[in-house]
């Protein structure tokens, strides 16, 4: 995937977490996710991989960030990096850390209490 693409997650399928965009539907099944992360940072390593624009990392808007980590079926570890609304994100946290049995991972004070609501 491109950085910046635009799309939707989606948590509600049992099987996968997944990502939709015009062009790229990906899929990765909840089994796989090692990783859930959510705060106003990124790791610069992680940013490049898969959805955020370096432009966005140099910005000095509060932006919020979800990062799904997982194995590749081929055996590699992998992440994927989303800019998210914050307005938006607990119900997809809550979805992650109930199919995964993973809990999230808060970066800071601020991220917890708008994951928790």
């Amino acid at each position: 995937m491109r950085p910046g693409t635009f799309g939707l997650i989606q948590v509600d399928d049992d099987q996968y977490f997944a990502f939709y965009s015009k062009k790229v539907q990906l899929r990765v099944e909840y089994g796989q996710i090692n990783l859930i992360e959510y705060g106003q940072q990124v790791d610069r390593r992680l940013a490049l991989a898969v959805m955020v624009s370096p432009l966005l990392l140099l910005s000095k808007q509060r932006k919020h960030f979800l990062t799904v980590g997982y194995m590749a079926d081929d055996g590699k570890q992998q992440a994927l990096v989303f800019r998210v609304d914050k307005a938006d994100i607990r119900a997809t946290l809550v979805s992650l850390e109930a199919r995964t049995g993973l809990k999230i991972q808060y970066q800071d004070p601020e991220a917890r209490k708008a994951g928790k609501g």
